[in-house]
């Protein structure tokens, strides 16, 4: 099968924390523009996978060394594109160690996008960042308005410099349509400047895959098995030709980007709290 010409505007990256993926996506598309990783997706890999069957765990400074080392070899493979590295951040983490972070893994390539949690510490420490410039990938975000927050949080940021990325399957797990979410945010964006780029995160299936397309999202992060279904089928960008189970209409607010108090608590979603929790687990439990 031929690869496709990127006729489409909507980058791909790979959600992954495997470097050996890194090369088979490359080898199954013929292009990656990105990859996106997380504490789960980096206890996941199979490196770190052996290590914990044989009953070994990391030290502190172990555990961002082996990190680094899995972060260097993606980025070698795609030093053009862009690499997520996720800071470890939880409710008790402070702005100045978020920004400590934001800082030291920024220096460990040259295409690094951090990962920070849309929290209040999250978001001012992405409103230091993005002076420095430092890119970001502001996660977890599961509202119009967290992404209204990001957008005011980030101002007078370059384009590509700042990333927001909703998580459409963890908002269909408890019955609302996260698509949605993704549709409400790019028209919202529409009325700005275009600093923010939305990343549509979770996606669990072709269809969510097809619709994020059709919808010209800036860019999808998908895991491996979804991008070779979409290989599949021809490499399709057509809408999905079966309609996704009939979840709860997430409903577009007219309001929320002219707010200019990101700082404020209005931002909070308990699926970021519970998002936030499940990192940090995967990522203690790999501590010795």
């Amino acid at each position: 099968m031929s690869k496709p010409m990127k006729s489409f505007k909507t980058k791909i990256f790979l959600d992954s924390g495997d470097p050996l993926e890194t090369s088979k996506t490359k080898n199954l598309l013929g292009f990656l523009d990105g990859q996106t990783t997380n504490p789960t997706l980096f206890a996941k890999s199979p490196e770190v996978v052996k290590m914990v069957n044989q009953g070994k765990k990391f030290t502190a400074g172990e555990i961002y060394d082996f990190y680094k080392k899995i972060v260097k070899d993606i980025s070698g493979q795609i030093p053009n594109g862009s690499v997520s590295i996720e800071v470890y951040a939880d409710n008790k983490t402070t702005v100045e160690e978020i920004i400590r972070d934001c800082r030291n893994f920024s220096k460990w390539i040259p295409n690094a996008h951090i990962k920070l949690p849309i929290t209040k510490e999250g978001l001012k420490a992405a409103n230091l960042a993005v002076k420095e410039g430092i890119r970001v990938n502001m996660t977890l975000c599961f509202s119009q308005e967290q992404a209204a927050a990001v957008y005011n949080a980030t101002k007078g940021a370059k384009k590509g410099q700042v990333y927001i990325s909703p998580f459409i399957g963890r908002l269909d797990d408890i019955g609302e349509n996260g698509l949605d979410l993704i549709l409400n945010i790019l028209k919202m964006y529409k009325q700005g400047d275009g600093h923010v780029e939305v990343l549509a995160a979770s996606i669990r299936s072709l269809d969510h895959f097809l619709s994020c397309l059709e919808m010209e999202c800036d860019i999808i992060t998908a895991p491996y098995s979804v991008l070779e279904a979409w290989v599949k089928e021809g490499f399709s960008v057509n809408k999905p030709k079966e309609a996704l189970a009939k979840l709860k209409k997430i409903i577009y607010n007219s309001a929320p980007l002219l707010k200019e108090k990101w700082n404020s608590t209005y931002f909070r979603h308990p699926l970021t709290d519970k998002g936030i929790e499940r990192f940090c687990s995967d990522w203690k439990g790999l501590l010795s």
